[in-house]
């Protein structure tokens, strides 16, 4: 199976590029490797520390891309860019749907899916207002 181009998906202010397998050469340009499991969710683990990046890196480089990879750029690289827009708003089923419209791709394993679908976002992505109530706004 050929491998699809890599491809841009942009909510908000969040810019993400999903790739498929890297190369030795081309591993030094990503800040993090978290691999995990063809056809599974990502663990709990993986999950908070990628949020964690997520909600670090945009608003601190704003105009930034993160990539993301996985062997085919289809499933596990779908999941991951999937949490992010849902923690910013999304609906599980529209956050595929939108990114499978920037990458005509077969959905993620089963498995993954309803790992989306029972997905609740931690609101890792919004924050308190002066007053410490919780703001529904994504952080810009």
């Amino acid at each position: 199976m050929n491998c699809p181009a890599p491809v841009e998906v942009t909510y908000k202010n969040m810019r993400f590029l999903i790739t498929h397998n890297l190369t030795n050469e081309t591993l030094s340009k990503f800040i993090e490797d978290w691999p995990f499991d063809d056809g599974a969710p990502p663990p709990n683990q993986i999950v908070d520390d990628w949020l964690s990046l997520v909600k670090i890196k945009f608003p601190e480089e704003p105009g930034c891309c993160i990539a993301v990879h996985c062997v085919m750029g289809l499933g596990r690289a779908l999941v991951l860019v999937a949490l992010p827009l849902i923690e910013g708003g999304m609906k599980y089923e529209d956050a595929v749907q939108f990114i499978r419209q920037k990458r005509a791709s077969p959905l993620p394993s089963s498995k993954q899916l309803l790992y989306l679908d029972k997905y609740r976002p931690k609101m890792w992505l919004h924050f308190k207002d002066s007053n410490g109530h919780r703001n529904n706004c994504c952080i810009q």
